[in-house]
Protein backbone atom coordinates (compact mmCIF):
# COMPACT_ATOMS: atom_id res chain seq x y z
CA UNK A 1 0.00 0.00 0.00
CA UNK A 2 1.30 3.48 -0.87
CA UNK A 3 1.46 6.19 1.78
CA UNK A 4 1.35 9.80 0.62
CA UNK A 5 2.44 11.58 3.73
CA UNK A 6 4.99 9.16 5.05
CA UNK A 7 7.53 10.06 7.67
CA UNK A 8 10.95 8.64 6.84
CA UNK A 9 13.89 8.61 9.22
CA UNK A 10 16.88 8.58 6.86
CA UNK A 11 20.50 7.95 7.83
CA UNK A 12 23.57 8.48 5.61
CA UNK A 13 27.07 8.22 7.03
CA UNK A 14 29.30 9.28 4.17
CA UNK A 15 29.40 11.48 1.07
CA UNK A 16 28.13 8.94 -1.47
CA UNK A 17 25.19 8.06 0.80
CA UNK A 18 24.44 11.75 1.30
CA UNK A 19 24.22 12.26 -2.48
CA UNK A 20 21.91 9.28 -2.91
CA UNK A 21 19.83 10.32 0.10
CA UNK A 22 19.22 13.72 -1.47
CA UNK A 23 18.08 12.09 -4.71
CA UNK A 24 15.70 9.78 -2.87
CA UNK A 25 14.27 12.76 -1.00
CA UNK A 26 13.68 14.56 -4.31
CA UNK A 27 11.70 11.52 -5.53
CA UNK A 28 9.38 11.72 -2.48
CA UNK A 29 8.19 15.35 -2.26
CA UNK A 30 5.14 14.40 -0.17
CA UNK A 31 7.16 12.62 2.51
CA UNK A 32 8.52 14.14 5.71
CA UNK A 33 12.20 13.40 6.29
CA UNK A 34 14.11 13.51 9.56
CA UNK A 35 17.47 11.94 10.34
CA UNK A 36 21.19 12.23 9.69
CA UNK A 37 22.88 13.48 6.54
CA UNK A 38 25.36 15.88 5.03
CA UNK A 39 25.44 18.88 2.75
CA UNK A 40 23.38 17.39 -0.11
CA UNK A 41 20.58 16.15 2.13
CA UNK A 42 20.51 19.48 3.99
CA UNK A 43 20.02 21.26 0.66
CA UNK A 44 17.18 18.82 -0.04
CA UNK A 45 15.51 19.90 3.20
CA UNK A 46 16.87 17.62 5.92
CA UNK A 47 17.78 19.06 9.31
CA UNK A 48 20.43 16.61 10.47
CA UNK A 49 20.26 15.77 14.18
CA UNK A 50 24.09 15.75 14.32
CA UNK A 51 26.99 16.14 11.85
CA UNK A 52 27.31 13.28 9.37
CA UNK A 53 31.10 13.46 9.77
CA UNK A 54 30.75 11.79 13.20
CA UNK A 55 29.90 8.56 11.35
CA UNK A 56 32.71 8.74 8.76
CA UNK A 57 34.92 6.12 10.40
CA UNK A 58 36.24 2.93 8.81
CA UNK A 59 38.44 0.08 10.03
CA UNK A 60 38.47 -1.96 13.22
CA UNK A 61 41.09 0.12 15.02
CA UNK A 62 39.66 3.40 13.77
CA UNK A 63 36.18 2.53 15.07
CA UNK A 64 37.60 1.64 18.48
CA UNK A 65 39.34 5.03 18.66
CA UNK A 66 35.99 6.78 18.14
CA UNK A 67 33.88 4.37 20.19
CA UNK A 68 32.67 6.93 22.72
CA UNK A 69 31.41 9.34 20.06
CA UNK A 70 29.78 6.54 18.07
CA UNK A 71 28.00 5.14 21.13
CA UNK A 72 26.64 8.57 21.97
CA UNK A 73 25.43 9.05 18.40
CA UNK A 74 23.79 5.60 18.37
CA UNK A 75 21.81 6.50 21.51
CA UNK A 76 20.90 9.89 20.03
CA UNK A 77 19.65 8.29 16.79
CA UNK A 78 17.62 5.68 18.66
CA UNK A 79 15.97 8.35 20.83
CA UNK A 80 15.20 10.48 17.76
CA UNK A 81 13.56 7.55 15.97
CA UNK A 82 11.44 6.64 18.98
CA UNK A 83 10.41 10.29 19.42
CA UNK A 84 9.61 10.96 15.74
CA UNK A 85 7.72 7.66 15.20
CA UNK A 86 8.50 7.26 11.47
CA UNK A 87 6.87 4.86 9.05
CA UNK A 88 10.21 3.73 7.62
CA UNK A 89 13.80 3.89 8.82
CA UNK A 90 15.94 4.10 5.68
CA UNK A 91 19.66 3.55 6.25
CA UNK A 92 22.19 4.13 3.46
CA UNK A 93 25.45 2.20 3.79
CA UNK A 94 27.24 2.76 7.18
CA UNK A 95 26.12 -0.78 8.13
CA UNK A 96 27.76 -0.93 11.55
CA UNK A 97 25.96 2.20 12.75
CA UNK A 98 22.70 1.22 11.06
CA UNK A 99 22.63 -2.24 12.64
CA UNK A 100 23.51 -0.91 16.08
CA UNK A 101 20.64 1.59 15.95
CA UNK A 102 18.09 -0.90 14.66
CA UNK A 103 19.15 -3.58 17.13
CA UNK A 104 18.46 -1.24 20.04
CA UNK A 105 15.09 -0.24 18.61
CA UNK A 106 14.05 -3.86 18.10
CA UNK A 107 15.03 -4.69 21.70
CA UNK A 108 13.25 -1.74 23.34
CA UNK A 109 9.63 -1.85 24.43
CA UNK A 110 8.87 1.44 22.67
CA UNK A 111 10.54 0.15 19.51
CA UNK A 112 8.54 -3.08 19.51
CA UNK A 113 5.38 -1.03 19.81
CA UNK A 114 6.35 1.00 16.71
CA UNK A 115 7.11 -2.20 14.79
CA UNK A 116 3.72 -3.64 15.73
CA UNK A 117 2.18 -0.45 14.36
CA UNK A 118 3.95 -0.80 11.02
CA UNK A 119 7.49 0.58 11.35
CA UNK A 120 9.77 -1.01 8.73
CA UNK A 121 13.54 -1.00 8.30
CA UNK A 122 14.99 -0.60 4.80
CA UNK A 123 18.71 -0.60 3.95
CA UNK A 124 20.57 0.57 0.86
CA UNK A 125 23.83 -1.11 -0.23
CA UNK A 126 24.12 -4.84 0.20
CA UNK A 127 27.20 -5.93 2.13
CA UNK A 128 29.71 -7.64 -0.14
CA UNK A 129 29.00 -11.09 1.25
CA UNK A 130 30.24 -12.58 -2.02
CA UNK A 131 33.68 -11.17 -1.15
CA UNK A 132 33.96 -11.99 2.55
CA UNK A 133 31.93 -13.22 5.55
CA UNK A 134 29.01 -14.66 3.58
CA UNK A 135 27.12 -15.45 6.80
CA UNK A 136 26.42 -11.73 7.21
CA UNK A 137 23.54 -12.22 4.77
CA UNK A 138 21.63 -14.17 7.43
CA UNK A 139 22.16 -11.36 9.97
CA UNK A 140 20.86 -8.77 7.52
CA UNK A 141 17.74 -10.87 6.98
CA UNK A 142 17.08 -10.77 10.72
CA UNK A 143 17.71 -7.03 11.00
CA UNK A 144 16.05 -5.47 7.93
CA UNK A 145 12.69 -5.77 6.20
CA UNK A 146 13.96 -4.74 2.77
CA UNK A 147 17.38 -4.48 1.12
CA UNK A 148 18.33 -2.50 -1.98
CA UNK A 149 21.32 -4.15 -3.70
CA UNK A 150 23.12 -2.71 -6.69
CA UNK A 151 23.47 -5.79 -8.89
CA UNK A 152 21.46 -8.90 -9.79
CA UNK A 153 24.21 -11.30 -8.72
CA UNK A 154 23.94 -10.01 -5.13
CA UNK A 155 20.22 -10.71 -4.70
CA UNK A 156 20.23 -14.54 -4.16
CA UNK A 157 22.67 -14.25 -1.25
CA UNK A 158 19.89 -12.55 0.76
CA UNK A 159 16.61 -13.86 -0.64
CA UNK A 160 17.62 -17.38 0.37
CA UNK A 161 17.27 -16.18 3.97
CA UNK A 162 13.88 -14.57 3.30
CA UNK A 163 15.03 -10.96 3.03
CA UNK A 164 13.08 -8.97 0.42
CA UNK A 165 15.93 -7.81 -1.83
CA UNK A 166 15.79 -5.83 -5.06
CA UNK A 167 18.58 -4.82 -7.46
CA UNK A 168 18.41 -1.10 -8.28
CA UNK A 169 21.63 -0.52 -10.23
CA UNK A 170 24.53 1.59 -9.03
CA UNK A 171 23.19 4.93 -7.72
CA UNK A 172 26.16 6.90 -9.02
CA UNK A 173 25.37 5.85 -12.59
CA UNK A 174 22.13 7.81 -12.75
CA UNK A 175 24.05 11.05 -12.54
CA UNK A 176 26.96 10.11 -14.76
CA UNK A 177 26.43 7.65 -17.59
CA UNK A 178 25.73 9.52 -20.81
CA UNK A 179 25.82 12.94 -19.13
CA UNK A 180 29.55 13.71 -19.30
CA UNK A 181 32.06 13.20 -22.04
CA UNK A 182 35.61 12.83 -20.84
CA UNK A 183 38.31 14.44 -22.93
CA UNK A 184 40.67 11.60 -23.82
CA UNK A 185 43.42 14.12 -24.47
CA UNK A 186 43.57 17.01 -22.04
CA UNK A 187 45.79 19.94 -22.94
CA UNK A 188 46.02 20.76 -19.21
CA UNK A 189 47.33 17.25 -18.35
CA UNK A 190 45.48 17.27 -15.03
CA UNK A 191 46.34 14.57 -12.50
CA UNK A 192 43.49 14.35 -10.01
CA UNK A 193 44.21 13.11 -6.49
CA UNK A 194 41.39 11.72 -4.35
CA UNK A 195 42.61 10.64 -0.89
CA UNK A 196 39.12 9.58 0.24
CA UNK A 197 36.23 11.03 2.21
CA UNK A 198 37.00 9.63 5.67
CA UNK A 199 39.57 11.32 7.86
CA UNK A 200 41.35 8.05 8.61
CA UNK A 201 41.96 7.26 4.93
CA UNK A 202 42.90 10.85 4.07
CA UNK A 203 45.56 10.87 6.80
CA UNK A 204 47.05 7.67 5.41
CA UNK A 205 46.92 8.53 1.70
CA UNK A 206 47.84 12.23 1.57
CA UNK A 207 51.52 11.57 2.41
CA UNK A 208 51.71 9.01 -0.39
CA UNK A 209 50.11 11.42 -2.85
CA UNK A 210 52.49 14.19 -1.79
CA UNK A 211 55.46 11.91 -2.44
CA UNK A 212 54.08 10.91 -5.85
CA UNK A 213 53.51 14.53 -6.88
CA UNK A 214 56.98 15.63 -5.85
CA UNK A 215 58.62 12.63 -7.53
CA UNK A 216 56.68 13.20 -10.74
CA UNK A 217 57.87 16.79 -10.88
CA UNK A 218 61.46 15.72 -10.21
CA UNK A 219 61.16 13.16 -13.02
CA UNK A 220 60.17 15.77 -15.58
CA UNK A 221 56.37 15.88 -15.28
CA UNK A 222 56.51 19.62 -14.57
CA UNK A 223 53.81 20.41 -17.12
CA UNK A 224 51.19 18.55 -15.15
CA UNK A 225 48.61 20.21 -12.96
CA UNK A 226 47.57 18.50 -9.70
CA UNK A 227 44.06 18.93 -8.31
CA UNK A 228 42.25 17.54 -5.25
CA UNK A 229 38.44 17.60 -4.91
CA UNK A 230 37.61 18.14 -1.23
CA UNK A 231 34.61 16.96 0.79
CA UNK A 232 33.10 18.68 3.80
CA UNK A 233 34.31 16.05 6.27
CA UNK A 234 38.03 16.56 5.53
CA UNK A 235 38.45 19.78 3.53
CA UNK A 236 40.04 21.80 6.35
CA UNK A 237 42.58 19.08 7.06
CA UNK A 238 43.44 18.70 3.36
CA UNK A 239 43.88 22.47 2.98
CA UNK A 240 46.19 22.65 6.01
CA UNK A 241 48.32 19.73 4.90
CA UNK A 242 48.67 20.62 1.21
CA UNK A 243 49.69 24.18 2.11
CA UNK A 244 52.98 22.59 3.23
CA UNK A 245 53.63 20.73 -0.02
CA UNK A 246 56.53 21.87 -2.20
CA UNK A 247 54.24 21.41 -5.23
CA UNK A 248 50.87 22.74 -4.12
CA UNK A 249 47.77 21.18 -5.69
CA UNK A 250 44.67 23.15 -6.51
CA UNK A 251 41.71 22.36 -4.26
CA UNK A 252 38.18 22.33 -5.65
CA UNK A 253 34.90 21.56 -3.83
CA UNK A 254 33.42 18.11 -4.31
CA UNK A 255 30.37 19.66 -5.96
CA UNK A 256 32.61 20.49 -8.95
CA UNK A 257 34.35 17.12 -9.10
CA UNK A 258 32.61 15.89 -12.26
CA UNK A 259 33.74 18.95 -14.19
CA UNK A 260 37.23 18.15 -12.90
CA UNK A 261 36.98 14.48 -13.86
CA UNK A 262 35.82 15.58 -17.32
CA UNK A 263 39.25 17.17 -17.81
CA UNK A 264 41.35 14.64 -15.90
CA UNK A 265 44.22 12.93 -17.69
CA UNK A 266 45.00 10.42 -14.92
CA UNK A 267 43.44 9.99 -11.46
CA UNK A 268 45.12 8.54 -8.37
CA UNK A 269 42.35 7.64 -5.96
CA UNK A 270 41.38 5.87 -2.76
CA UNK A 271 39.46 2.63 -3.17
CA UNK A 272 35.74 3.32 -2.93
CA UNK A 273 32.89 5.03 -4.74
CA UNK A 274 35.21 7.41 -6.57
CA UNK A 275 36.73 4.54 -8.58
CA UNK A 276 33.22 3.60 -9.76
CA UNK A 277 32.52 7.23 -10.70
CA UNK A 278 35.71 7.42 -12.73
CA UNK A 279 35.02 4.08 -14.40
CA UNK A 280 31.59 5.31 -15.50
CA UNK A 281 33.23 8.44 -16.92
CA UNK A 282 35.95 6.37 -18.63
CA UNK A 283 38.77 8.17 -16.79
CA UNK A 284 42.10 6.29 -16.56
CA UNK A 285 42.86 5.79 -12.87
CA UNK A 286 45.11 4.11 -10.33
CA UNK A 287 43.56 2.82 -7.10
CA UNK A 288 45.45 2.94 -3.80
CA UNK A 289 44.51 2.17 -0.22
CA UNK A 290 46.20 2.02 3.16
CA UNK A 291 44.70 0.88 6.44
CA UNK A 292 45.88 0.37 9.97
CA UNK A 293 48.16 -2.74 9.93
CA UNK A 294 45.80 -4.64 12.23
CA UNK A 295 42.82 -3.86 9.97
CA UNK A 296 44.87 -4.84 6.91
CA UNK A 297 45.70 -8.20 8.48
CA UNK A 298 42.07 -8.86 9.39
CA UNK A 299 40.88 -8.05 5.87
CA UNK A 300 43.47 -10.34 4.30
CA UNK A 301 42.25 -13.25 6.43
CA UNK A 302 38.66 -12.88 5.24
CA UNK A 303 38.66 -11.45 1.71
CA UNK A 304 37.60 -13.82 -1.07
CA UNK A 305 38.01 -11.66 -4.18
CA UNK A 306 41.07 -10.67 -6.15
CA UNK A 307 40.17 -6.99 -6.62
CA UNK A 308 38.59 -4.19 -4.61
CA UNK A 309 37.61 -1.83 -7.46
CA UNK A 310 34.05 -2.50 -8.56
CA UNK A 311 34.79 -2.21 -12.28
CA UNK A 312 37.54 -4.83 -11.93
CA UNK A 313 35.16 -7.12 -10.05
CA UNK A 314 32.33 -6.69 -12.57
CA UNK A 315 34.57 -7.31 -15.59
CA UNK A 316 36.63 -10.01 -13.91
CA UNK A 317 39.96 -8.47 -14.82
CA UNK A 318 42.33 -5.83 -13.53
CA UNK A 319 41.36 -2.79 -15.59
CA UNK A 320 42.39 -0.32 -12.91
CA UNK A 321 45.76 -1.07 -11.30
CA UNK A 322 45.34 -1.54 -7.55
CA UNK A 323 47.99 -0.97 -4.91
CA UNK A 324 46.81 -1.86 -1.43
CA UNK A 325 48.57 -1.88 1.93
CA UNK A 326 52.38 -2.04 1.56
CA UNK A 327 52.02 -2.09 -2.26
CA UNK A 328 50.61 1.44 -2.07
CA UNK A 329 54.01 3.06 -2.40
CA UNK A 330 55.52 5.82 -4.48
CA UNK A 331 57.46 3.54 -6.85
CA UNK A 332 54.43 1.43 -7.83
CA UNK A 333 52.20 4.45 -8.39
CA UNK A 334 54.87 6.24 -10.45
CA UNK A 335 55.29 3.19 -12.68
CA UNK A 336 51.53 3.01 -13.20
CA UNK A 337 51.36 6.71 -14.10
CA UNK A 338 54.16 6.22 -16.63
CA UNK A 339 52.27 3.29 -18.20
CA UNK A 340 49.16 5.45 -18.61
CA UNK A 341 51.10 8.06 -20.56
CA UNK A 342 51.66 5.42 -23.29
CA UNK A 343 48.83 5.99 -25.81
CA UNK A 344 48.16 2.30 -26.50
CA UNK A 345 47.90 1.44 -22.77
CA UNK A 346 45.70 4.44 -22.14
CA UNK A 347 43.31 3.65 -25.01
CA UNK A 348 43.08 0.01 -23.94
CA UNK A 349 42.02 1.03 -20.43
CA UNK A 350 39.41 3.45 -21.77
CA UNK A 351 37.99 0.76 -24.09
CA UNK A 352 37.71 -1.65 -21.14
CA UNK A 353 35.85 0.99 -19.11
CA UNK A 354 33.43 1.60 -21.99
CA UNK A 355 32.70 -2.14 -22.12
CA UNK A 356 31.33 -1.97 -18.55
CA UNK A 357 28.69 0.69 -19.31
CA UNK A 358 25.78 -1.75 -19.57
CA UNK A 359 26.53 -3.20 -16.12
CA UNK A 360 25.79 -0.09 -14.06
CA UNK A 361 22.08 0.73 -14.68
CA UNK A 362 18.71 -1.08 -14.49
CA UNK A 363 16.37 -1.04 -17.51
CA UNK A 364 13.33 -0.31 -15.31
CA UNK A 365 14.64 2.90 -13.76
CA UNK A 366 17.40 4.59 -11.84
CA UNK A 367 18.34 3.70 -8.27
CA UNK A 368 16.76 6.66 -6.49
CA UNK A 369 13.42 6.08 -8.22
CA UNK A 370 13.41 2.37 -7.44
CA UNK A 371 14.34 2.93 -3.80
CA UNK A 372 11.72 5.67 -3.39
CA UNK A 373 9.12 3.33 -4.86
CA UNK A 374 10.11 0.60 -2.44
CA UNK A 375 9.90 2.95 0.56
CA UNK A 376 6.45 4.17 -0.50
CA UNK A 377 5.23 0.60 -0.70
CA UNK A 378 6.98 -0.30 2.58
Amino acid sequence: MQNKNQKVFIIAGEVSGDVLGARIMSQMPDAEFVGIGGENMRVAGLKSIFPMSDLSVMGAVEVLAHARTLMARIRQAVDAILDSRPDVVLTIDSPGFAKSVIKQIRKSEAGRELIENGLRFHHVVAPQVWAWRSKRARKYARMFDKLYAFFDFEVPYFTKYGLDTVAVGHPVAEGLLGKFKVAKKSSDKIITLVPGSRMSEVKRLLPLMRAVVEMLVRNGYSGYKFVIPTVETTKEYVATQTARWAVKPELVPAAKRYDLYNKTYIAIVASGTVSAELAMLHVPAIVVYKMNPVTTWLVRQMIKVRWVSLVNILLGRGVYPEFLGPAANCENVLNAVQQLTIPSKREKMIADLVSADNLWLRPEGVASELIAQGVRNK
